[in-house]
């Protein structure tokens, strides 16, 4: 599986990893948020390094859908709901400040951009006060929407909110020129390690898997924090969905579209060399938690395309996690019990776009002894009781799942050496009171621990990306036990297979 906008073959190569070195600041996560923040503090003179487990924008903003627009699906009337309008206007003056930063630097540095109207649209009669509700809110708080219908789509729709002149970018493209700018100004870019551990003194060292560094601040912009401080892990929830691009005959829908309804159909078109694609995504779902196979949830999508698009072609398909806050707005500013000298970002809700560039607005601010009107406001939030009762749902969910997990495994008895699943399949079960994780990729067979290194879950099989999923908080695993994104730091144990 490779994403539209990862299928390519300039991506820069790791500078130099030399253990002992020190800088003013480290920046944990080589994805839009890691490359932003790593730019402005550099910008400001300091000696800033980025490390990244994978590779430049390996995980979600490599596999994101690429809009960068302040109407964001029903998002403004779920913040309401979990605090305040005046929370959710600040929430839209941060993005837009990102939204402006971003585009402000893609027109100085040649990133392509496309100017399209956004669209919340009704897929269903059940939807349209959903989709009402969202236009009176951004009205109210000064957002240019309008409630139109959305005639351009191939299928019934029951009203829309539209929002003019909004962007859709190529993450990949921006990643690379913030990548050539950092380097421009002696930061570093340094691929293929993990950070397994931070502690703070005097100033933070950075424990990685090749050796550690030290640091004025520590900028932790991985995803979801690896450290356990502060329980984020336990306020976000991982949100998995699909996207797939097509080569689709005749006309393609030229604004940036999602339903207000369930499952989400997104919407945009991506150019691909000298060929305009049609990117279609949606059937999220919580991270490990697969209503069916992930296989399957990607073929419904394409069916749907092809019903609606006759004749499309389909050429990429990929997939992307993100975190979902429980209150709707992304935690963001110091780490608790990091002694000032550690910033986080997580919780976008799948608006990273925007989100990541005001993150790293406001981590910077913070590192440099700054701050804006509408950061005060969302740091100093109240929750209100839904989005708590949403958290203890979670949580209360996620007790649940690992009980029946484990009592799962050691209900279904395997033999290391004499199992082999069918190429492609993951099995799950226990030998001598061990639960195991056995799969077949590229015809070699695997057997893991089947207990996440993080707190302990039971990993699922993802037959899609063939992988193996925590259904507690995210972490994920490559089929060899080899960690690939979570809040796990360390891989899933080797188990012989003879």
């Amino acid at each position: 599986m490779t994403s539209l906008w990862l299928d390519r073959t300039d991506l820069p190569t790791s500078d130099p990893f030399v253990p002992g070195g020190e800088f003013d600041d480290v920046i944990v996560g080589a994805g839009l948020t890691g490359l932003i923040t790593s730019v402005l503090l550099a910008r400001a003179g300091r000696r800033v390094t980025v490390l990244e487990a994978r590779r430049l924008g390996a995980v979600t903003t490599g596999n994101t859908t690429g809009k960068l627009t302040l109407l964001q699906g029903t998002n403004l009337s779920k913040i309401v709901r979990s605090h305040s309008e005046k929370v959710a206007a600040a929430y839209v003056q941060g993005n837009r400040a990102g939204q402006t930063w971003v585009l402000d630097y893609c027109a100085e540095h040649a990133v392509p951009v496309e100017r399209r109207d956004a669209w919340t649209y009704a897929g269903s009669p059940a939807a349209r006060n959903s989709v009402r509700r969202e236009y009176e809110i951004g009205r109210d708080i000064g957002l240019d929407f309008s409630l139109e219908d959305a005639v351009e789509l191939p299928y019934s729709t029951y009203g829309a909110v539209r929002l003019p002149d909004q962007a859709q970018l190529y993450p990949m493209d921006l990643l690379l020129a913030l990548a050539r700018e950092l380097r421009e100004r002696n930061g570093l870019l340094i691929e293929g390690l993990r950070v397994r551990k931070i502690s703070v003194e005097q100033s933070a060292t950075v424990a990685t898997s090749r050796g550690n560094l030290v640091a004025d601040h520590v900028v932790v912009a991985s995803g979801i924090p690896f450290l356990d401080r502060g329980l984020y892990f336990a306020k976000v929830t991982p949100q998995r969905s699909y996207a797939l691009a097509f080569r689709v005959p005749g006309d393609r829908p030229q604004g940036m579209y999602i339903s207000a309804d369930t499952p989400t159909r997104s919407l945009r078109t991506a150019m691909h060399g000298a060929e305009e694609r049609l990117v279609v995504g949606g059937n999220g779902h919580e991270g490990g938690h697969f209503p069916e196979s992930p296989s399957r949830l990607v073929e419904d999508l394409m069916n749907w395309t092809t019903k609606h698009f006759p004749g499309a072609e389909l050429t990429h398909t990929w997939s992307a996690q993100d975190y979902q806050s429980h209150n709707h707005v992304p935690f963001i500013g110091k780490l608790p019990r990091g002694g000032g000298k550690v910033q986080l970002a997580t919780g976008y809700g799948k608006w990273g776009m925007t989100n990541s560039a005001m993150a790293a607005l406001m981590i910077t601010d913070t590192i440099l002894g700054q701050r804006t009107e509408w950061a005060r406001t969302l740091n100093t939030r109240m929750t209100k009781p839904p989005a708590v009762l949403e958290g203890v749902r979670f949580n209360a969910d996620v007790g649940i799942t690992a009980t029946k997990d484990w009592v799962g495994a050691e209900l279904r008895p395997i033999s290391v050496q004499n199992t082999k699943p069918d190429e492609g399949q993951g099995q799950v079960g226990s030998e001598h009171g061990r639960p195991v994780a056995i799969s077949t990729v590229d015809g070699t067979t695997c057997a893991v621990s089947a207990v996440c290194t993080h707190l302990g879950g039971i990993v699922r099989w993802n037959d899609l990306e063939r992988s193996w999923d925590c259904p507690l908080h995210g972490s994920r695993f490559a089929s060899d036990g080899t960690l690939l994104e979570g809040p796990g730091t360390e891989n899933l144990k080797r188990i012989p297979v003879d």
